[in-house]
């Protein structure tokens, strides 16, 4: 009869004192020992990538060897990761192999029947997922600094000995990516949006998702939708002797004021309150235009984002919005910008009685006709787009009421757009001053039973 164990496994463990009758308690043993460290490979690639800046900070600062090793194996990633992918791929290729020979010996021949060869496969593809990859991954995943501490001193070792073989392999995706031509991913901002609602739903509060949202949108803005419009400007007389100044100056409380000559179309410059604190005692003859600082001019289209650069490396706070003709249009300060971002930034200076709007329940509010869209857009939850069909060239409610409308209404009219119903509540013969806007909840639910 053929010897059921003619080979170098079992000449190894017959070598190591181990009888027959504990084949498979060795084999058992051995297989399990290869999970674990499977396990411990696989939930060190998500503790050393998911460590954050707080984590980091401690091990720089820390004198536990661990902590040394994990920032030394951090400073080199790609080799790290690879490093992990190699020790990972061997561990777990002994373990398929280890349990196909103890199967093949279990049966008494090679050439196993196809059932059981179906069954090792399930089962060692089973232990290895769940025992050795999603486990460990879930365990890393919340102890992640820990997990690292623990296997610091593994993938040390492992980095030195597979250290050429890491290098070769990526070196050779190197060359690979340089000649392979990338692919970008056309994202639209709606989709980035969406993605936002979905990934932050559970995890960040309303706050937190505000200010994802205003920086995926901060690139599409364009200064006309963030600026205080010409009609809202506060600017001064290039002739106005200094005592009324002073008085004016005290009424504002603002800390940068436009100076022009003639009309606001006329820019000379803009005036730093801070210049005047020297000469605040000066008679009224006192020429504090000689204090004035030269005014920065952008025009409408200009995105917010690169007048954000420009304001930081200009170093300045405030930009006169000027039109096509040269005329003002409106002023834009970094705060507008920033507001764009965080949401509204109120000071002292700011009075509650000029908020743009009220809310009256959860369908019904009152805006001032000048709030820009892109406000508006934001405090009744919808998306910025909605009425780029209507709008035209307006970027205020009340201009794009006069666009829908095509003339200018009376106080109480109704002027409907899809779900909104707009009520001018205020208006004189040059604007619309404030309107109340009542939002249908149930408009979807009505426009899908007439599509029925």
């Amino acid at each position: 009869m053929e010897d059921p164990y003619p080979s170098i496994y079992l000449t190894l463990i017959g070598d190591l004192g181990i009888t027959y009758v504990s084949f498979y308690i060795f084999s058992g043993v051995l297989f399990a020992l290869l999970l674990y460290l499977s396990a411990l490979i696989s939930g060190s690639e998500v503790a050393f990538f998911s460590l954050n800046h707080g984590d980091l900070a401690t091990c720089r600062t820390s004198a536990n060897s661990q902590d040394k090793r994990i920032i030394s194996l951090l400073q080199g990633p790609q080799r790290l990761l690879a490093t992990i992918l190699i020790m990972n791929n061997l561990v777990n290729i002994t373990i398929v192999t280890l349990a196909t020979y103890v199967t093949w010996e279990i049966v008494g021949s090679k050439s196993a029947d196809g059932y059981i060869v179906a069954v090792l496969t399930v089962i060692t593809t089973l232990a290895i997922v769940f025992f050795g990859e999603v486990v460990p991954k879930v365990y890393a995943n919340q102890n992640n600094l820990s997990f690292a501490r623990s296997t610091s001193g593994l993938l040390n070792v492992a980095d030195t000995i597979f250290r050429p073989v890491s290098w070769l392999l990526l070196s050779i995706s190197s060359i690979v990516e340089k000649r392979v031509e990338r692919k970008g991913y056309n994202v639209s901002i709606d989709e980035l949006n969406h993605a936002l609602e979905l990934t932050a739903e559970t995890e960040a509060t309303e706050e937190e998702k505000g200010i994802l949202k205003g920086i995926v949108n901060f690139g599409t803005l364009t200064v006309t939708q963030v600026m205080r419009s010409r009609v809202d400007i506060t600017a001064i007389d290039f002739e106005t002797d200094f005592h009324e100044l002073m008085d004016q100056i005290n009424k504002t409380g603002y800390s940068r004021i436009p100076i022009y000559k003639e009309t606001v179309d006329k820019i000379e410059g803009v005036l730093y309150i801070k210049d005047l604190l020297p000469f605040v005692d000066k008679d009224e003859n006192f020429l504090w235009q000689n204090l004035m600082r030269p005014a920065f001019f952008v025009p409408e289209s200009k995105r917010v984002d690169a007048l954000f650069k420009d304001f930081q490396e200009k170093r300045v706070h405030m930009a006169i919005v000027v039109d096509e003709y040269g005329g003002t249009s409106g002023l834009v300060t970094l705060e507008d910008l920033i507001e764009e971002i965080v949401g509204e930034i109120n000071d002292e200076f700011d009075n509650e009685d000029e908020i743009a709007y009220n809310k009256l329940d959860s369908n019904t509010y009152v805006f001032e006709g000048k709030i820009s869209l892109n406000d508006f857009c934001k405090v009744v939850s919808v998306e910025g787009n909605i009425f780029d069909t209507v709008r035209g060239d307006s970027e205020s409610l009340g201009g794009l009421i006069l666009e829908i409308n095509s003339k200018l209404p009376n106080v109480g009219e109704k002027i409907r757009f899809e779900r909104f119903v707009f009520t001018v509540v205020s208006a004189d013969n040059k604007r619309i001053k404030r309107v109340r806007v009542f939002i249908n909840p149930s408009f979807q639910a009505e426009s899908l039973q007439k599509d029925k």
